[in-house]
């Protein structure tokens, strides 16, 4: 059998089929399993400070939170860092030494819950040198023109856990800030802008528990003439932290009044620009094509005009949804989604005396497709009607998709259900054995035949049921019925009963007319009245009426000089071997 995720590939009509096999899976899925950690391993010991940290790929999750903490669940770390699709994260600043770290993966889904996996940890090493110096980031080195209102950022020094910086006029010099600790951070706002058309020298020196780091340089770089930087812009459409966007969306960001132009950059996490990178566009709209479904974006927008790019811009992210949903629905609180509910069986029996088996779709759709799955797990498409014929027993899969427009594209929503196909043919009856019970009999019926089939007794219509047996029968003829389940054919056979033990009398008419009016033991030729010991005589119900003797006139049909009603009565004959004798008689008047 295949697994959920191997049927979520949809056949799309106007995409590319990863995107909405990706897309698919996510809502078919019935249960997510957490993943474990892949590095540094869960348990392990002297991890370095530095190290990235990955986990097992989830199918079927859009993407990823990930904490870090020095407690279970625990957040003081790094609180719910969104890392999209990604299944690696390294922290920015490194980890602290020493230091058991709690890593906690939440499974990141689209208008439903997302799902919280237990913590897994790891504990770091414990530094025994001073870290190496660092380079400057913003400015680069021996840039020009800098804004004088710019801000100052550096790269992450192995191992370190803060830093001292020093700003000043010269290589020697911190007459803008003198030696002072910024914390385990990898940049600074200055309070007050540079001076205009200046040199500035800089200097990050990096430290940690052991020492700080020796032989570092300042890193220069010269600031331009006094002008006014244009401010940041946040997204109108999408809105920040928006889902359900188009596959095709119009990116809409507020205008900066002084800005010339828009550097726009898109990724799939937060570390990546892959979709674009610093595109230049001079207003504050345009369509993007092509984005996956169901996964997060994350898009930065930087104004820039000739004084230089707007400072301290924040990332924004929207989330989009395949047309086929789910949708969260405001008035009901529900998710609501275009694939359509199957009601297709899980097991479909034709018959092997029919030369077509047409099998029918049991859901309304636009349209349909039936997939035979041959030994090789390969998918062999046989009908793209709600028809199909097979004649073959096997693996099947049966698809219906209803076709909906969305952003201007042709898209199918599609559900899959696996079935099996099991051979049937009509019963044969070969046999029915009869055993006496205490209160009528018992009727099991042996059959031939390669089928699945349900019994009923003297009624061709049923009731049905699934045991071939019948208990507590009234004594008489009866018919059997045997069906298969799958319309092959109906079987029936009629039992005309003798049941009784010879030497016992099927019946007695205790009318007075001197006939047959005494029911009694009557032994054959083989036997002797002194063969049968004893005999009791019950009601259908079990009721202990008689006892009487194999010598004796025997019974006359009444009870404590009340006559009973004509009926079935049972017997219980004790012979001289002790081996008990059971049957019935009628009672007729």
């Amino acid at each position: 059998m295949k697994k959920k995720w191997d049927l979520c590939l949809p056949r799309y009509l106007a995409m590319p089929i990863f995107f909405l096999a990706q897309a698919l899976c996510i809502f078919i899925s019935s249960a997510q399993e957490c993943p474990q950690l892949i590095s540094p391993i869960n348990g392990s010991n002297q991890v370095s400070v530095n190290s990235s940290i990955s986990w097992e790929p989830v199918m079927g999750v859009p993407g990823y939170l990930i904490s870090l903490g020095t407690t279970p669940a625990g957040t003081d770390i790094i609180n719910e860092q969104n890392v999209g699709s990604y299944s690696t994260f390294t922290p920015i600043i490194g980890l602290p030494e020493n230091t058991e770290i709690f890593v906690t993966i939440t499974l990141f889904f689209f208008n439903q819950d997302n799902i919280v996996c237990d913590s897994q940890s790891f504990t770091t090493l414990t530094l025994n040198e001073a870290p190496e110096c660092t380079t400057l980031n913003t400015p680069p080195k021996n840039a020009i023109n800098v804004n004088t209102g710019t801000n100052i950022s550096w790269n992450m020094a192995l191992s370190a856990t803060g830093y001292f910086l020093t700003i000043g006029t010269s290589m020697t010099g911190g007459d803008i800030i003198n030696n002072i600790d910024v914390g385990n951070t990898l940049s600074y706002k200055p309070v007050v802008d540079f001076p205009a058309e200046m040199e500035i020298y800089l200097t990050v020196v990096p430290y940690n528990r052991i020492g700080i780091a020796i032989g570092c340089t300042p890193s220069a770089f010269s600031t331009a003439p006094i002008a006014t930087l244009p401010s940041c812009t946040r997204l109108i459409s999408p809105f920040n932290g928006e889902t359900n966007v188009p596959l095709i969306p119009n990116l809409e960001w507020n205008a900066v009044p002084n800005a010339i132009g828009y550097r726009v950059s898109i990724g799939t996490s937060p570390f990546e620009s892959n979709i674009l990178e610093d595109a230049l566009f001079y207003s504050n709209a345009t369509m993007v094509i092509d984005f996956e479904p169901n996964r997060t974006f994350f898009i930065l927008i930087v104004p820039f005009n000739e004084a230089g790019e707007a400072i301290g811009c924040i990332q924004e992210t929207f989330s989009t949804l395949l047309g086929c949903g789910p949708y969260f629905d405001p008035a009901t609180g529900e998710l609501r989604v275009l694939n359509p509910n199957l009601s297709f069986p899980d097991v479909i029996g034709i018959c092997l005396d029919r030369q077509t088996n047409i099998i029918s779709a049991t859901d309304s759709a636009d349209g349909y497709r039936w997939f035979k799955v041959d030994s090789s797990d390969r998918e062999n498409l046989i009908s793209t009607s709600s028809d199909v014929v097979i004649n073959e027993a096997g693996e099947y899969i049966y698809e219906a998709y209803i076709i909906i427009e969305d952003s201007g594209l042709t898209i199918e929503c599609p559900s899959f259900k696996t079935f099996l196909v099991e051979v049937s043919e009509a019963p044969i009856i070969t046999d029915v054995r009869i055993t006496q019970q205490a209160n009528g009999i018992s009727l099991e019926t042996q059959v031939d035949g390669n089928g699945s089939y349900e019994y009923a007794l003297d009624v061709k219509t049923g009731p049905y049921k699934d045991s071939n047996r019948f208990t507590n029968v009234a004594p008489g003829n009866h018919t059997i019925f045997v069906r298969d389940k799958n319309g092959c054919g109906i079987a029936q056979k009629t039992i005309e009963q003798d049941l009784t033990v010879e030497g016992f009398p099927k019946f007695f008419t205790p009318n007075g007319d001197g006939v047959n009016d005494f029911w009694q033991f009557l032994p054959p030729v083989e036997m002797s009245e002194n063969s049968i010991l004893s005999i009791w005589i019950y009601d259908r119900f079990g009721t202990f009426l008689a006892q009487i003797e194999p010598i004796s006139r025997d019974w006359n049909g009444m009870l404590n000089g009340r006559t009973l009603p004509e009926s079935n009565y049972w017997f219980r004959a004790l012979p001289a071997e002790n081996k008990e004798i059971k049957g019935y008689f009628s009672l007729k008047r």
